[in-house]
């Protein structure tokens, strides 16, 4: 009774990549999935290719064949995964599973699809009796060697496979098939750096047109599973910021300005600070003593807009439960001593957790913080985040979203999914407040040759179901 072809080691081959797309449902960081993941990685699709190129693959009855077939089907499986992501991440549409799938079917293809077979000399095999039971191959019947010419007659014109001359044929020829693919692969990524003209990065060109800075995402409605509708939006169309949708501090608010000291920052937040022209929100940081209403001076002034409230006692403008957030957004040219963020604080508490950061660029303009905060059973502050890049986002504007589901949360950067939450104990239930603020000095103060920063936004949405 034969045996169906996928229990056959080509079939599990052929299944391997889909076994591993299958263990990305586990939980993120279980051994199983981690185990499978790493080993189609490392092999499957090399190994694909090396029976591809070559059916009866190398001798593998030595130890020195053994090495390297192994290192070439790891050089192969590497070199086809780097293939594979590194256009997924410059188109912006790289996710783990997009990829995995994208070699399961290869490695699938390669494996199934009929090879086409040509009737070529065999000059390597030797008449029976001229192979004993040391040979690497089993006996078979086999037409008389061929002789080369101009060698002594009765030599052979090629070396048995298990042979001394045959294993470093083998080693050559592995080496030289690892160089070309790493070759290509240098080739490519070259090629990619020389027509961008910067690293290999998922961000947009920047503009080149004056006036409005860089170009808008195209991303402006949801990119999440609908339906929608639109409960909030600004395009900061006019000249000065709207008073009925916006505030300028915290819900804490003392004598017209703020801060965030749990964080130790150096701003003190002042409406004045805040700019609306052009279509485009300017949060601006400057420096110069600050003497806040709560008897401190800040050395810096800076922005921020709120949703929330204009005394600690008053109603917050706008408060959300669940839904889509975006905002599209272009962060200061020198990141270092500033820390721009896009979240969403609790309404009623005033404080946090919980908190959702849509994006936060601590330091950094190169790099985006996805976080979300929960309070424990115990009261204790529990969080879980994920960082995005690089990318360049100083340059032109990206598209930062959040999609806050009742049993899920989901970060987009630019339309594309980079982190999600599926924990529903871990997920926020209670309203809360959007804000955007432009902080200084968390961490590391600005260096002393720097003495402004600025925020900008060009629009800001929020859809519900």
């Amino acid at each position: 009774m034969r045996r169906p072809r996928w229990i056959t080691p080509r079939g599990v081959l052929a299944l391997s990549g889909w076994a591993a797309l299958a263990a990305t449902l586990l939980p993120a960081g279980g051994p199983l999935r981690v185990a499978l993941t790493a080993a189609f990685l490392l092999v499957c699709p090399g190994f694909a290719l090396l029976l591809r190129a070559r059916p009866t693959p190398a001798p593998l009855a030595t130890r020195p064949g053994r090495t390297a077939t192994a290192a070439l089907v790891v050089a192969l499986s590497t070199s086809a995964s780097l293939l594979v992501a590194v256009p997924l991440f410059l188109g912006g549409a790289f996710t783990v599973a997009r990829a995995l799938a994208v070699l399961a079917a290869l490695t699938t293809a390669l494996v199934l699809l009929p090879r086409r077979r040509r009737a070529v000399p065999e000059p390597w095999k030797r008449a029976p009796e001229e192979h004993g039971p040391q040979g690497s191959e089993p006996r078979r019947a086999a037409a008389p060697v061929p002789e080369r010419p101009g060698s002594p007659s009765g030599s052979p014109s090629g070396s048995l496979p298990g042979s001394p001359s045959g294993r470093g044929t083998a080693r050559r020829q592995a080496a030289g098939l690892s160089v070309a693919v790493l070759l290509l692969l240098s080739t490519a990524c070259a090629g990619a750096l020389t027509s961008s003209g910067r690293p290999l990065t998922a961000d947009p060109e920047p503009s080149d047109t004056p006036g409005r800075l860089g170009t808008p995402a195209p991303t402006d409605q949801p990119v999440a599973p609908g339906p929608w509708h639109q409960v909030f939006r600004d395009d900061f169309d006019g000249t000065t910021l709207n008073a009925s949708d916006w505030v300028t501090c915290y819900d804490w608010v003392l004598g017209g300005g703020c801060t965030n000291a749990g964080n130790g920052e150096e701003e003190w937040y002042q409406p004045g600070q805040v700019e609306v022209s052009d279509g485009v929100l300017t949060l601006n940081a400057q420096r110069g003593k600050q003497h806040g209403s709560d008897g401190r001076t800040y050395p810096w002034a800076s922005g921020m807009v709120s949703t929330g409230r204009d005394s600690y006692s008053g109603t917050p403008r706008h408060t959300f439960t669940y839904g889509y957030f975006a905002a599209a957004v272009n962060v200061p040219a020198e990141p270092a001593g500033f820390f721009p963020a896009f979240w969403l604080i609790p309404a009623a508490t005033r404080g946090t957790p919980p908190e959702l950061d849509i994006a936060e660029f601590p330091n950094t303009n190169q790099y985006l913080d996805m976080n979300l905060h929960w309070r424990t059973p115990d009261g204790n502050d529990a969080h879980v985040g994920r960082r995005y890049g690089p990318a360049e986002f100083a340059s032109g504007y990206h598209v930062l979203a959040l999609d806050w589901e009742r049993d899920s949360v989901t970060w987009y950067v630019d339309g594309v999914e980079r982190f999600k939450v599926a924990d529903p104990s871990q997920v926020p239930n209670v309203a809360m407040e959007l804000v955007i603020n432009l902080a200084v000095g968390y961490l590391q103060s600005p260096p002393p040759t720097v003495d402004t920063a600025q925020l900008h936004v060009q629009w800001v949405g929020v859809w519900q179901h």
